[in-house]
């Protein structure tokens, strides 16, 4: 019989994921930037690349304050949203719709990522981590920024662009 897993061990393996996560997102991200057509959404993913450095860092130290190595374990979760964006880059391509695309799979992946980081900083909590905490809330924190700023670019340009045919 297995030994008994335990919430570390679940914390352990969630960090994987996310870690795993993080690093596949950091590769798609300036595939994003190259399929928007606003400056805005451009300018967004290049942020949000910049962003994703500092959260792996920080994941690496997570890692580090456990005394484990920083390894990831396949997210098929990320796996699957990430391939919806690449769709959406294929079908839409060079249509108004387009940008929104890009942002709704762009939120797809903000809200996992805040899944994720809300539940690994509740566990850390709950197994007295407190630096691990401090360091995945100020990811979490940053992720519901993202997924604002991408909301009001949305709703202030994307979609009302989205709504027209755009002239060849």
């Amino acid at each position: 019989m297995a030994k008994d897993k335990t919430l570390d061990d679940l914390f352990h393996d969630t960090l994987k994921d996310i870690y795993y996560a993080e690093r596949k997102i950091l590769k798609a991200l300036p595939k994003m930037k190259r399929a928007a057509q606003s400056e805005q959404l451009k300018a967004a993913f290049e942020k949000h690349h910049k962003e994703t450095e500092g959260q792996i860092e920080r994941l690496q130290q997570v890692f580090e304050l456990m005394g484990k190595p920083a390894r990831g374990k396949t997210c098929d979760a990320i796996e699957g949203i990430i391939a919806e964006g690449e769709e959406i880059m294929e079908e839409f391509k060079d249509t108004s719709a387009l940008d929104a695309g890009l942002i709704s799979a762009a939120q797809a992946v903000e809200h996992y990522e805040m899944a994720r980081y809300g539940t690994l900083k509740r566990w850390a909590e709950e197994l007295g981590m407190k630096d691990a905490a401090k360091l995945l809330n100020e990811t979490l924190k940053e992720e519901k920024k993202t997924d604002g700023d991408l909301t009001k670019l949305a709703e202030t340009s994307s979609n009302q662009a989205a709504r027209t045919k755009k002239a060849a």
